[in-house]
Formats: structure tokens, C-alpha cells, sequence
């Protein structure tokens, strides 16, 4: 969402953004759905980790770390 953004400037600075209609259809949807607007939110939040965090654990890891280990 929003990678099709026009930024209008005047004098140089930022005053207007256009993006395409579906996408402002989508906006409208999640602003006017609490539970919607939360879920888009976790994702965000979601890529932005992935992408920051350079080491995953296994779950087995976890487990053992938290001595939940059944094995």
C-alpha cells in the first residue's frame, strides 16, 4: 500500500499527496475498522523485526531455554 504515491510540492516543499483510489478505498477500510486497523499494525510491526533481527531460534531452543524441554 502507498508505493504509488505523488508527492505535490509547492515552493519546494511537500504539501499534497495522490495516491490511486483503490488504495485510499483500502486506507478508509482499515481507519474505520479498530480490529482491522490493529492486525495492519502487527504486520508492520512484523516486517520491521524481520528485517532488523539478524538471528532466529528454533523452537526446540526456545523450549530448552525456557526448560519446557518434554524431550
Amino acid at each position: 500500500m502507498l508505493e504509488k504515491v505523488q508527492i505535490i510540492l509547492e515552493d519546494e516543499e511537500a504539501k499534497f499527496a495522490v495516491i490511486p483510489y483503490e488504495d485510499y478505498l483500502r486506507i478508509r477500510d482499515l481507519l474505520g475498522d479498530k480490529e482491522k486497523l490493529e492486525d495492519y499494525l502487527d504486520y508492520l510491526h512484523t516486517q520491521k523485526v524481520k528485517v532488523e533481527v539478524k538471528s532466529w531460534h528454533t523452537l526446540q531452543a526456545v523450549k530448552e531455554s525456557l526448560g519446557l524441554d518434554e524431550s
